[in-house]
Formats: C-alpha cells, sequence, structure tokens
C-alpha cells in the first residue's frame, strides 16, 4: 500500500498493511531553508522531496474546493514595522484588525499574533453582519482535482472548510481575552452574529461540500477544555455539528477536527458531535490527556492522527527518553486500528529530523499491522 491507499482503508475502517506515518515539516523545513539551517544530507530539496527522503508521506492540507468572496466588502492591509493593519470597509462601517509581528518570527516563517480584533463595541457587530450576509464560496473543484493529482500515492488532501462559529467568534472575530465577557456584555449581538453566521454557512457552504470531490475535510479548530469547556460546547458547539455531520457523512465525506489543544474534558463530546477523526492530536506531557485515556473513550470510533508530542523532538529532550516514549507508544495502540502516527502539532523549528528518520525506521520495524511489540 501506499500513504493514499493506507489512509483510506483507516476512513473506512480496514486494516491497512502498516500505519501511516504522516508528521508535519512545513514549519521546520521553512524556518530551516530561510535560516540558512538544513542540514547537509538535506540540502537543497524540495519539502516534497525531504518527506520522501525521510521516508514519511504528505499531510496534503493545501488544497481547495472554493474561493472565498465578501461582495462589497473593500478590504485592504499595510504594514508599519512590525504591525499588520487589515480593515474592512462595508456600506454600514469598517472595522479592522491589528497583527503584531516579530523579526525573529519573520525570520522563521512564522505568522503573527492578532492584537486588535474586529468585533469590540456593539456597532461593530452590524459590520460584521454585513459582511457574514455578503459572504460567498464559489466552488472551485478543478483546483482540489489538480491538487488531488499532484499529491498522488503520497497522501489523501485534508482540506480546510472552516470552523463552527462560536469558536471562529472566539479566536478571529472578538478574542479569546475579550469573547467571554462579549458573552456577558453584549449577548444579544452575539447570539444574534452566530445565529447569522450558521445561517448562511448551511445554505452557502455545506452544499459546496456536499457536492465536492474531497473526501477528507477539516473543520473544526482548537476547541479545548478551557476555551469551549462542557457547558459552552454543548451549547454553542454540540448543535452545530449535529447537523452538519449526517450532512456530510450521508455524502461519503469524512470531517477531522484540528485537536492540539487540551481536549482531556471533552474527549466524549467530540465524539458526539460526530467527528470521524482528531488531526495533530496533541498529548501529555504537553497537555493533561494521554493515548491511554484517548483510547479507553474512543475505542476505534474515532481515528487518531498523532502520537507524538512536538516537545518530545526538541534538543531540550533526551535521546533515551524520546527512544523510550516512541516504544511505549506502540505498545498503546496496537494492533492498529484506527491510528494514523503523526507529530502533534508541528515539527518546529528547533526540532531534531534526525529523530524524524529515526521513527521512519521503527515504523519499518514495528508498524507492520497488526502491530506486536
Amino acid at each position: 500500500m501506499n500513504d493514499r491507499e493506507r489512509l483510506l482503508a483507516i476512513l473506512e475502517h480496514r486494516p491497512p498493511d502498516r500505519i501511516p506515518w504522516i508528521p508535519r515539516l512545513l514549519l521546520w523545513y521553512r524556518a530551516r531553508v530561510l535560516t540558512g539551517t538544513v542540514p547537509p544530507q538535506w540540502a537543497g530539496l524540495s519539502l516534497r522531496e525531504l518527506e520522501r527522503a525521510l521516508g514519511v508521506g504528505t499531510p496534503a492540507r493545501d488544497g481547495k474546493i472554493f474561493e472565498l468572496e465578501r461582495r462589497g466588502v473593500e478590504i485592504t492591509s499595510r504594514r508599519e514595522g512590525n504591525l499588520l493593519t487589515t480593515e474592512y470597509h462595508t456600506p454600514v462601517g469598517s472595522v479592522r484588525t491589528v497583527t503584531r509581528f516579530s523579526e525573529e518570527l519573520d525570520r522563521q516563517g512564522l505568522p503573527g499574533r492578532i492584537i486588535e480584533y474586529p468585533l469590540k463595541e456593539p456597532r461593530d457587530y452590524r459590520v460584521w453582519e454585513w459582511i457574514v450576509e455578503n459572504t460567498y464560496w464559489v466552488p472551485n473543484y478543478e483546483a482540489y482535482e489538480a491538487y488531488d493529482k499532484e499529491i498522488g500515492g503520497d497522501g489523501l488532501p485534508m482540506v480546510q472548510v472552516g470552523d463552527v462559529p462560536f469558536h471562529e467568534f472566539l479566536e478571529n472575530l472578538a478574542g479569546y481575552e475579550y469573547g467571554f465577557f462579549h458573552l456577558q456584555d453584549y449577548p444579544r449581538e452575539v447570539e444574534r452574529l452566530l445565529g447569522l453566521m450558521t445561517e448562511i454557512q448551511k445554505e452557502r457552504l455545506w452544499p459546496v461540500l456536499g457536492d465536492s470531490p474531497a473526501r477528507l475535510f477539516l473543520h473544526g479548530l482548537h476547541l479545548s477544555s478551557q476555551f469551549t469547556p462542557p457547558p459552552l460546547f454543548r451549547r454553542y458547539v454540540l448543535p452545530y455539528y449535529e447537523e452538519l455531520m449526517p450532512f456530510l457523512h450521508e455524502r461519503g465525506k469524512a470531517v477531522a477536527m484540528h485537536a492540539d489543544n487540551d481536549t482531556s474534558l471533552i474527549l466524549d463530546l467530540i465524539e458526539q458531535a460526530g467527528w470521524d477523526m482528531v488531526e495533530c492530536f496533541v498529548t501529555a506531557p504537553m497537555v493533561p490527556v494521554t493515548l491511554e485515556q484517548a483510547r479507553e473513550v474512543w475505542g476505534d470510533r474515532v481515528i487518531i492522527w498523532g502520537g507524538i508530542p512536538s516537545l518530545l523532538l526538541s534538543p531540550s529532550v533526551p535521546e533515551e527518553e524520546f527512544r523510550a516514549y516512541v516504544r511505549q507508544m506502540f505498545r498503546v495502540i496496537a494492533p492498529g486500528d484506527a491510528f494514523i502516527l503523526g507529530v502533534a502539532d508541528n515539527v518546529m523549528p528547533d526540532s531534531l529530523i534526525e529523530r524524524i528518520a529515526w521513527v521512519s525506521q521503527v515504523v519499518e520495524e514495528w508498524g507492520r499491522y497488526p502491530i506486536s511489540v
């Protein structure tokens, strides 16, 4: 089997010949190329060439099935020093975001941090409502098909198609720091906006997803025990997915959640919401949840893509400690059902890439299905 065939087998709950080994190397690769610190044996390789040289599959996360259009919205951006200001101008008013960068982030090709969000007071909500009302997802299936062909047997495209409105509100519109205050101070405005976002997505986004040629979607990001705890999850997240998931499953689609946060308190709710997979599933020692605990709750009903916390690739972690963790991980995941080996969240710029190569050797030795260590 190639990695595409392995992923399809896992999505269909069939046994692969061995577990897929597909870490995300993009951040490491970009930073090392920009800083001229790619180890000599891999210098000059493209990212795909590096993946093949290391014996790993490709995450294939760059496919798209639509173009996002905000009609009648004038969007302008300007960077002054380390600050990037983006303004959204509409017939009913304007809002803006400000993102802070640094020389170190720029040097390594890493993203900045939003320090000012578009929703700051009640009048901003009407502006964003107008933007939502004039947002369209225009199908671009040809782009997906070309990307899918480019990936070939090295992986299966996982298309990023959005987030649940409540978390989109917290992460990108009001910000985690202020979003919970808005829930208390401006409940009418928040509830109206969330309802509108849901209505527009159901009307304009969901049909584009259902009719697309893509098999695997990434929908839902960074949901966590802290920012979407069980009470808020049940109120604002669960109802959305209890409608979306049956719609997509009936059309043969699988859906993954980007699970790079502490999910210890919402494991059961993740399954209840209907996700087929958690990808970049981060575990201890980075968060207070282990693979054993996740398996105990989910069994093999929810596919786990992860297994190696990115911290363990750092030079600060002794080599034997890292190798002992990997050996124990294989014991935990045996016989290998519903599992894709990856790094959660990313192979970071300071990671020891030689450890990725070592894991590839271990996968060849121990990763054959059924795993028996």
